[in-house]
C-alpha cells in the first residue's frame, strides 16, 4: 500500500464559504466516467470518519477547473471549524500490485508555529493536545 500525497491547499475566504479549487495534474487521480462531469468520492479524516465529497469540472472552456462542491464540501468546513490560512491535503492510497486506488484520506489542518524557518502543522482533532 503506497500512500500518494495528491495536494495540499492553504485555504482563502472564498474556500471556506463556496466551493474549493482543485488543481487540474491531479484529476488523474479522481475516476471521472467518461462523458461525465462529475464524481462522488469518500474520504477518510483523521478520526477515521468517512466524508463524501462531490468533485465537478466545468462543461465548458479550455480548462476543466475542478472544484469541491459546496453542498459536499461546507459541511467539512463547518464540522472542523476551519477558517481562512488553515489548509487541507488530500492523499490516495494505492495497492500497487493491481495499481487501484483504496481509498482517499483528507486532512484538515492548522499551522500552530514557524520553527527554525519551517511552518509546523497540525491536524484540527490534535489542537487540544497543544492547548489551542
Amino acid at each position: 500500500m503506497e500512500q500518494v500525497h495528491l495536494f495540499s491547499k492553504k485555504l482563502k475566504p472564498t474556500h471556506i464559504s463556496h466551493t474549493l479549487s482543485i488543481p487540474t495534474h491531479v484529476l488523474d487521480a479522481f475516476p471521472i466516467p467518461e462523458g461525465a462531469h462529475m464524481m462522488n468520492f469518500e474520504a477518510v479524516d483523521a478520526t477515521d470518519n468517512a466524508w463524501r465529497f462531490c468533485l465537478s469540472t466545468r462543461l465548458t472552456g479550455d480548462y476543466p477547473k475542478p472544484v469541491l462542491l459546496r453542498s459536499s464540501w461546507h459541511r467539512f468546513v463547518e464540522q472542523k471549524g476551519l477558517a481562512p490560512e488553515d489548509r487541507v491535503v488530500f492523499f490516495m492510497e494505492r495497492d500497487e500490485a493491481n495499481d487501484m486506488i483504496r481509498r482517499y484520506t483528507v486532512r484538515a489542518q492548522r499551522k500552530v508555529m514557524t520553527l527554525m524557518g519551517q511552518d509546523v502543522w497540525v491536524d484540527v482533532e490534535d489542537l487540544p493536545l497543544y492547548g489551542l
